[in-house]
Order: structure tokens, then C-alpha cells, then sequence
């Protein structure tokens, strides 16, 4: 007779994402460096939360999602003949 086995209810966490949108080139670069605009709203962001009691003290996995801006391209000065 196989033994049963006792499941712990696990005390992970759900992750946290914050979506900061379409952001360009050169701030997503600060943002990996940790300065920087984004950075510091994603800090404020997490502090916001955290006095409000809507996530724990303790560290929880973060998710940042930002997208990068097409880069515009220049379009033609000279009209097609």
C-alpha cells in the first residue's frame, strides 16, 4: 500500500507587475542601470503600495513591464518625380 504524502500549502507570493508603457531607447537603458525616471517611479510606485497595505514589507517579486518606442523615421524633404 503506497503511503500518502502530506501537500504544505505553499506561502508564495503573486508576483507584482507594474506596466509603465512605451517608454524610448535611452530610459529603459537608465531604468537597467537602476537610475534614472522610470526607476525612480517604479520606486515610488512600490512605496505607494506598501503604505497602503496592498502588497507586504518583505520582498516580493517584481515584473516591470516597459515597451520601447518605434524610432520615428525621417521622412523625404524632396517630393518623387
Amino acid at each position: 500500500m503506497p503511503a500518502a504524502t502530506e501537500s504544505k500549502p505553499s506561502s508564495t507570493s503573486n508576483p507584482l507587475i507594474v506596466d509603465l508603457g512605451k517608454k524610448n531607447r535611452k530610459q529603459i537603458k537608465q531604468l537597467r542601470k537602476g537610475r534614472g525616471k522610470l526607476f525612480d517611479k517604479v520606486n515610488s510606485t512600490l512605496a505607494e503600495l506598501k503604505t497602503a497595505s496592498t502588497i507586504s514589507a518583505n520582498a516580493e517579486p517584481v515584473v516591470v513591464i516597459v515597451r520601447e518606442k518605434k524610432r520615428k523615421t525621417r521622412s523625404r524633404l524632396l517630393p518623387r518625380c
